[in-house]
């Protein structure tokens, strides 16, 4: 048997193929929140970073009621003016 190939069937099917694999390619980080928030733990107490927008929650007594709100913008342009 003698088989032969189309060039317009090959070349649809080509580009078929790429289409399907750049779609799924693509990945939506905007909506990903795996891994956006770090803790960390030391003996002068906790911090919770948003790693995304940089701001913070940090609790230096280990208690409920320790915990104070901060970002790092924030911090900085306190910082500059000391």
């Amino acid at each position: 048997m003698k088989y032969q190939v189309d060039i317009k069937s090959v070349l649809i099917g080509f580009l078929g193929a790429v289409l399907i694999i750049t779609a799924f390619s693509f990945k939506n980080e905007e909506h990903s929140e795996n891994g956006r928030f770090m803790t960390s733990t030391s003996t002068e107490g906790v911090v919770i970073l948003d790693t995304k927008t940089g701001e913070y929650i940090l609790n230096t007594d280990y208690s409920n009621r320790g915990w104070k709100k901060g970002s790092f913008s924030g911090t900085q342009r306190i910082a500059r003016g000391n």
